[in-house]
């Protein structure tokens, strides 16, 4: 909800053959969870029924949490929310004992996607193996769940950006801190999602966006120092407990760390923003092809889909597949989300080039 994202019906995921499903879409289906609303285009769609902005004086649109707090802002003109909200602005605690009630302030927490918007109820996790599997036989799709586990971010989340970069060079000391009780709370999450569907499932979706469009937010040896033994620890268990194949989304320029990433234990690395410096298609796939599959990098969101015309479209989407598809390891996706200004028919031309190439 955050990122104002839509959920693809299966008629549309079926006719443009995509080959994975979220498991949360199987939470997604009681109608009487969601209500009607009116997008600002115009557009008809739906948002689940705790989701409940509210459009002030000024024309922002703004997002209380259960208790009523204002944690979300969507400015005039945006497509997405904002955070509002950071729960450890002014310093860290003693302890961290109250980790996930702050965690929860935050609204990538909040609002979360599903199926966590559900992770409170009491059969959540009975529920969640039950409709895996009838989902799993129903399709031949892989099968992926998003798990976050975020640790750089959930520094920003909590910090806010500005402090926690700080922290990172002045306060070491508290970093480790606080990424220690992070990572007994992801590990505590993981575990379950193992032991509930690590053998039905495909993929476990990571996440931490560890790169700005010039590089990355740290140099390698801090991410050597700080966060690839936790990012290992995450991937061994995983890797360890379960059937899944571990899949990091990581935006930016991250060139740098991607050798630090593979021997960190992710397989998988998406949305591999090519139009960032460092990451062009030819140099990744030459360096690292061979040591991780990826996910990505299909075609530039911000300025070729976008104002492209659908010739454009295909002849980019064309040269993308013939560069990342040599060898195998890979799977194609857009550099990132589909933002509101694409036209439809760029789109569409984008899932047929896919299919040429396929056939």
């Amino acid at each position: 909800m955050v990122q104002q994202l839509a959920e693809p019906e299966w008629d549309i995921l079926n006719h443009f053959e995509n080959d994975v499903l979220d498991i949360g879409r199987t939470f997604t289906t009681n109608k009487e969870d969601w209500y009607d609303i009116m997008l600002q285009d115009g557009s008809k769609a739906q948002y689940p029924k705790w989701f409940r902005p509210y459009q002030d004086e000024k024309g922002v649109w703004r997002v209380p949490n259960k208790h009523g707090k204002i944690i979300a802002k969507m400015p005039p003109g945006s497509t997405f929310f904002d955070q509002t909200t950071f729960p450890y602005i002014d310093g860290y605690p003693d302890t961290f004992k109250d980790l996930p009630q702050a965690m929860d302030k935050v609204m990538w927490s909040a609002f979360p996607v599903s199926p966590w918007d559900h992770a409170g109820e009491n059969t959540f996790w009975n529920d969640l193996r039950t409709n895996c599997l009838k989902l799993r036989n129903e399709t031949d799709k892989a099968l992926i769940i998003g798990v976050g586990c975020n640790l750089f971010e959930w520094g920003t989340f909590l910090r806010r950006m500005d402090y926690f970069l700080m922290d990172m060079v002045m306060e070491p000391v508290k970093v480790e801190a606080l990424l220690d009780a992070l990572m007994e709370h992801h590990l505590s999450t993981l575990e379950k999602i193992c032991h509930a569907v690590g053998d039905i499932v495909d993929m476990v979706k990571f996440g931490d966006d560890l790169g700005m469009n010039n590089g990355p937010f740290m140099s390698p040896e801090t991410y050597q120092k700080l966060f690839k033994p936790r990012h290992k620890q995450l991937c061994d268990f995983a890797k360890k407990n379960s059937c899944m194949h571990t899949y990091l989304h990581s935006c930016g320029s991250i060139y740098k760390l991607i050798p630090d990433l593979i021997e960190a234990g992710f397989e998988i690395l998406n949305p591999v923003q090519t139009n960032c410096r460092d990451m062009e298609p030819e140099k990744l796939k030459r360096e690292f092809g061979k040591e991780i599959t990826f996910w990505g990098g299909g075609i530039d969101t911000a300025s070729v889909l976008n104002h492209g015309k659908p010739e454009d479209i295909g002849r980019h989407v064309l040269d993308r597949l013939q560069i990342f598809n040599q060898g195998g390891g890979y799977v194609f996706n857009t550099v990132h989300n589909i933002l509101p200004d694409v036209p439809p028919e760029n789109i569409v031309r984008l899932f047929d080039a896919v299919q040429e190439f396929n056939s």
